[in-house]
């Protein structure tokens, strides 16, 4: 079963969360719990026998047909993780994002870049913190949210003011993805197989190297376009871009795939509620990636007109 696109899900603590323990072993011949052939423990006196059909002192029956009357015990009144908990969790991240996507829209332009790099820096750092923490912290995650929000409201305003309406575009192609992604799943059209997730790794390693080489490469100056290799190199007159960022935009939406099986494998597994906010990280992080994709694909569409 997958654990989830982002190494996120990946990690031991979360693993353990949705696997349950194992079972002592009882005695020969007797059941667990129960000592051996009816016998009681050394030092204690044997457990007062009550006749058939008789209720304990301390309660009437008032209280017995309450008691029994009540609804059973769901799994937020046990501690448990359930959907509503991711649900809220990760519209509070996308909040946190919004909000800082906000300063960087609306402060002097000088500031909104340091504000982006800084944004940039910090939330891939907390990235890297929240990822490998054993346990979740709700104030971290909330923390690279806002940080990721940063960047993207930099990033969006820059590509914005160079190509008009590139920002609404990549929101609403960013929820669109996100919703077909979803309904696909929830119908069982898309299941992260073994089979996809091979493909899916090695899919994803490719991307990184081109992505490395080209950053490497627009640092040192040997490619002077904007987007690197993306638009110096055209396959039949179509900036390479094109390819990498529909390749890309895959990735992130099989990432979505992996990140809904990984959360309800915790839910039905019995996850404790406090992972709820690495399902929400996890989702965080994809719907963070994917937008920087299709905002960059627009952009190179917008840039080769």
């Amino acid at each position: 079963m997958a654990l989830g696109g982002n190494p996120i899900f990946n990690g031991k603590s979360f693993r353990g969360a949705t696997q349950a323990p194992p079972v002592p072993q009882a005695p020969y011949g007797a059941s667990y719990g129960q000592q051996p052939y009816g016998q009681v423990p050394y030092g204690q006196q044997p457990y007062p026998q009550q006749g058939w059909g008789t209720q304990p002192q301390s309660m009437t029956d008032e209280q017995l047909r309450q008691m029994y009357s009540q609804p059973s015990a769901g799994p937020a009144d046990t501690g448990r993780m359930t959907f509503d908990d991711v649900i809220m969790k990760t519209a509070a991240c996308l909040a946190a994002v919004i909000a800082g996507a906000a300063v960087t829209l609306v402060v002097a332009q000088g500031l909104a870049s340091m504000l982006m790099l800084v944004g940039a820096l910090g939330g891939f750092v907390l990235a890297l913190v929240n990822t490998f923490k054993k346990q979740p912290s709700p104030a971290l995650i909330l923390a690279y949210a806002a940080l990721e929000g940063l960047f993207l409201g930099g990033l969006t305003r820059i590509l914005d003011g160079m190509f008009p309406g590139v920002g609404l575009q990549a929101v609403i192609g960013t929820l669109s993805v996100f919703a077909v992604t979803l309904v696909l799943f929830k119908s069982g059209k898309v299941r992260a197989t073994p089979k996809a997730m091979r493909f899916f790794m090695i899919a994803l390693i490719g991307y990184a190297v081109f992505a490395l080489i080209n950053m490497v490469m627009m640092w040192t100056g040997a490619v002077q376009s904007p987007f690197g290799l993306r638009t110096s190199v055209e396959i039949f007159g179509i900036p390479l871009g094109v390819f990498i960022g529909l390749l890309a935009i895959g990735l992130a939406a099989f990432s979505l795939i992996m990140d809904f099986t990984s959360i309800e494998a915790g839910v039905r597994s019995g996850a404790p509620q406090r992972f709820s906010w690495t399902a929400a990280f996890g989702l965080t992080v994809t719907l963070v990636w994917l937008y920087v994709e299709i905002i960059r694909l627009l952009a190179i569409l917008r840039g080769d007109d």
